[in-house]
């Protein structure tokens, strides 16, 4: 028996660490087995607790008003964009885009969107979605704001114009490389130097008859924000192109017809036709007979070419109703413009149409109506323009054309005191840089 006993206690004592570690395994299973059961108790719970009902409610609630209740979305028009389009990327129910569509698709502005136009979409996103109010830049001065009356679907607008402060600039500058880059350096806007060139296009070569060293002088409009910052240009009032020393002063004055410009004798600059349809190009090629750059032969070339760079405005030479605008074959895009009974223009080549400009449309002198191209049987980007005086092509640079009115009587004292208001005008702000 006592033995036994003293085997029993070599036995534990010997094997203790492995009793001790016996237990500690036990111990363990029984922690782990223990957290399994509130493991499972506690999932339970936490699905019990999700699945009631009043939480559900709530958690519903919040989400929806963290969604907020309207989405606002702004849009740049590109080229090529219509108003259609630009719907179609909202996600709006197709019955919604529709109704949008036609029911604004009657205003002739919003069917005729330019690049760099502003729109802004409010939407309301509570169920079903719909559109609630629409502001379309029309202008730089005004903004069209469309907006749905009440929960219906009929859509009211009004008109915003913006509080812009009017301001008259005065710029002089010495003609270096081109009268264009000239004017850039000095800070004058691309759409008063288009005008400019536009006025003076009746009358002047700008290729040939502007030397270097030449100079200008400008008085015109300007429109700023709240911020000092240029929105919109308006009229030339006085412009002064100085040749070889010789001045070539020009005013505006309001006639019945509307603003025209006018010499110091009363004579309106405006003609029939603008001796040249394009700004800072160069005559490549006249009128007549020369070799084909693609064909190799000589052959009568009716028209006169202006190279220019790619993108380069194109005016239109007079008013009148453009009969052609479309491909032209070995002319490439082209545009034909029927002025009068008498006379017709063509303008070929073109990279691309301005906007609006299609078969039908009535365009007005001076009038941006495409951009220079290379396309169609062409080497390089270049405008060919030709003249046509009943139904006979013709040289372009030696047609005579109708000198533009003389004012008289009435007319002509009334421009005598704009004229004198003008050149005050004038001084001062020359005075005052």
């Amino acid at each position: 028996m006592q033995k036994t006993k003293l085997y029993l206690n070599r036995m534990i004592k010997n094997n203790l660490y492995q009793i001790l570690l016996i237990f500690l395994l036990f111990f363990a299973i029984l922690i782990t087995n223990f957290y399994s059961i509130n493991k499972k108790n506690n999932e339970d719970d936490l699905i019990n607790f999700l699945n009631n009902f009043y939480l559900k409610k709530s958690l519903n609630l919040i989400v929806n008003n963290l969604t907020p209740k309207f989405s606002y979305i702004d849009f740049e028009v590109e080229k090529r964009d219509t108003f259609e389009k630009i719907i179609k990327q909202l996600n709006l129910p197709s019955t919604e885009r529709e109704l949008v569509v036609n029911k604004l698709s009657k205003f002739k502005f919003v069917n005729n969107l330019y690049r760099g136009q502003k729109i802004s979409f409010k939407i309301n996103n509570s169920k079903p979605i719909k559109v609630f109010e629409i502001s379309i830049e029309k202008s730089k001065k005004k903004t069209f704001v469309f907006y749905r009356k009440d929960d219906s679907d009929k859509f009211e607008h009004k008109e915003i114009s913006k509080n812009l402060d009017q301001v008259i600039v005065y710029k002089e500058s010495i003609i270096k490389n081109s009268l264009y880059a000239s004017a850039i350096n000095k800070g004058i806007e691309p759409n008063i130097i288009i005008e400019f060139a536009r006025i003076y296009g009746f009358q002047i070569d700008f290729q040939r008859d502007i030397w270097k060293n030449d100079s200008f002088q400008i008085i015109y409009e300007t429109y700023l924000d709240p911020d000092n910052k240029v929105i919109d240009t308006g009229k030339i009032l006085y412009a002064n192109l100085i040749l070889q020393g010789k001045e070539n002063d020009l005013y505006i004055f309001k006639t019945k017809d509307g603003y025209e410009h006018f010499d110091p004798a009363g004579k309106s600059v405006k003609k029939s036709l603008m001796k040249t349809p394009i700004n800072g190009a160069r005559l490549s090629s006249n009128f007549g007979v020369r070799k084909h750059p693609i064909l190799g032969y000589n052959k009568m070339h009716r028209g006169t070419d202006f190279a220019a760079p790619e993108g380069t405005p194109i005016m239109a030479s007079g008013d009148g109703k453009i009969i052609r605008s479309r491909w032209c074959g070995g002319g490439g895009n082209c545009i034909k413009i029927r002025h009068n009974s008498t006379y017709s223009t063509v303008y070929a080549h073109l990279k691309s149409f301005a906007r609006g400009i299609r078969e039908g449309a009535r365009v007005k002198q001076g009038q941006i109506i495409g951009y220079v191209g290379s396309t169609g049987m062409s080497t390089g980007p270049h405008l060919h323009y030709e003249v046509i005086v009943n139904g006979k092509k013709v040289n372009s640079q030696k047609l005579k054309l109708p000198s533009g009115k003389i004012l008289k009587k009435k007319e002509r004292e009334l421009f005598e005191v704009n004229k004198i208001k003008l050149n005050v005008l004038k001084s001062k702000l020359i005075s005052s840089q």
